[in-house]
């Protein structure tokens, strides 16, 4: 199978009020809904494309209430790119699995240890003078 550039292309475009930004996401979404059993195929997954849609519905969920319309159009933007590289077969299956399909949840505090451990220590970083306590 050959990879086309242009097939997939999009330009950049600004969505001029809030509902041509909703009908540009849904579209967006179809996309990739639809797109699911193939990047199955395509990547050999060991997942289910019911599994790939549950992750996708999972990444458009978490921007769900944004609001600001520039933010609305790089997302856009972002992931129409995402969805270019991943139909056309420029990521590796790391990058599907890990990237794509990584399950975002509630990340557990650190410890003093585990932070100590990997070298950082994120309280040293801010600098005294930001007015963050």
């Amino acid at each position: 199978m050959s990879t086309i550039p242009a097939r997939l292309a999009r330009s950049a475009k600004t969505s001029p009020g809030s509902s041509e930004a909703r009908r540009r996401v849904l579209e967006l979404y179809r996309d990739w809904y639809r797109a699911a059993p193939e990047i199955c195929s395509l990547y050999a997954l060991n997942v289910s494309p019911a599994y790939v849609r549950h992750a996708i519905r999972q990444k458009f969920e978490k921007n769900r209430y944004v609001t600001d319309q520039r933010a609305i159009d790089v997302l856009i933007h972002k992931s129409r790119l995402d969805y270019q590289e991943t139909m056309n077969l420029w990521k590796q299956n790391d990058h599907v699995l890990g990237i794509l399909l990584a399950d975002e949840g509630p990340k557990a505090p650190k410890t003093f240890l585990q932070k100590f451990y990997e070298g950082r220590d994120e309280e040293a970083i801010i600098p005294a003078a930001s007015g963050i306590h």
